[in-house]
């Protein structure tokens, strides 16, 4: 549980980092927009800026120190989850890392002056009631290793993330949002459960392992496809869909067919524990995006107003 929760902060870090890094280097290349929580807050090609302008900000974004921090505070996490998914249920470390969230408001407000509601510190109080429930309730791993045909259910979910991330913009305008958000929740999603289909690490063993092309073609294709969805219209959506599709399919998976238990006669407080922090993940969703919200208040400043 230290490492989900190690991985929830560091995910959370990184995107506040990384959006100072967005704002300073807006503040000379112009506004843009780019991915949120896992993606490395890369800037992309959002309202008000093209492609190339995209890779000007992300060039200059990348001379940033704090943006290179974020980097790396991005593959800590990602240690910390594999760490921890090899020893928790997958439902315990989904309402962890949807937890990162919390983090990135909570760093957000003390960093960049983001103003939280009432609402939004009382969100935070509850995700954090939420995981410690849930780290009251939950036991060890399932000992079910996996069938081969989930192993290549998991790579087609992968397939069809990364097709739905590629053609996102086609989709009509009022579904393209959330579409696109619980694709990208599903491609997180198969990353989490396919770290838990590796059952072996020699060379031969992961070649031959359709969960290893599972687990990097979904974390792929899932940045697509957040990507598509956050380069217009609100936050809100695409996040709150990520969150749901990111957590409630593995954790069901982990439970019906990798064997995920909870302590004995705790199944109540375990399944609390996970509504209560996916439904306070869900009203701070606003946050999984923390780069655009800066950038959008970088234009009303002028160059010399903007922080190094």
């Amino acid at each position: 549980m230290v490492c989900a929760l190690g991985a929830a902060v560091c995910f959370g870090t990184a995107t506040v980092l990384q959006a100072m890094a967005a704002r300073a280097a807006a503040g000379v290349a112009g506004p843009g927009g780019g991915p949120g929580r896992g993606s490395g807050g890369v800037p992309g090609s959002g309202p008000g800026g093209g492609p190339g302008g995209a890779a000007a900000l992300l060039l200059r974004a990348l001379r940033q120190w704090r943006y290179l921090a974020g980097l790396a505070l991005d593959g800590l996490g990602f240690v910390f989850q594999i760490a921890a998914l090899r020893s928790l249920p997958i439902y315990a470390v989904g309402a962890a890392l949807a937890a990162s969230l919390a983090v990135t408001a909570v760093v957000a407000a003390r960093l960049l002056r983001v103003r939280l509601s009432g609402v939004e510190w009382a969100a935070v109080a509850v995700v954090c009631a939420g995981l410690g429930m849930l780290g009251l309730a939950s036991g060890t791993e399932g000992e079910r290793t996996g069938s081969d045909a989930l192993r290549y259910a998991m790579l087609a979910t992968a397939v069809g993330v990364l097709v739905l991330g590629l053609l996102g913009g086609r989709l009509p305008e009022r579904a393209r949002g959330l579409v696109l958000g619980l694709g990208a929740g599903f491609g997180f999603g198969v990353v989490e459960v396919s770290v838990r289909l590796v059952d072996e690490v020699s060379v031969g063993a992961l070649v031959t392992n359709a969960a290893v092309y599972a687990l990097v073609l979904g974390g792929g294709a899932a940045f697509i496809a957040l990507t598509s969805a956050l380069q217009r219209g609100a936050v809100t959506v695409p996040t709150a869909g990520m969150v749901i599709g990111e957590t409630i399919g593995p954790a069901l998976i982990g439970v019906v067919w990798l064997g995920d238990r909870t302590r004995d006669g705790l199944e109540w407080l375990a399944v609390a524990g996970f509504g209560v922090a996916v439904v306070g993940a869900l009203a701070l969703a606003r946050f999984g995006e923390a780069p655009e919200q800066i950038l959008e208040q970088t234009r009303e400043l002028a160059p010399d107003q903007v922080p190094e």
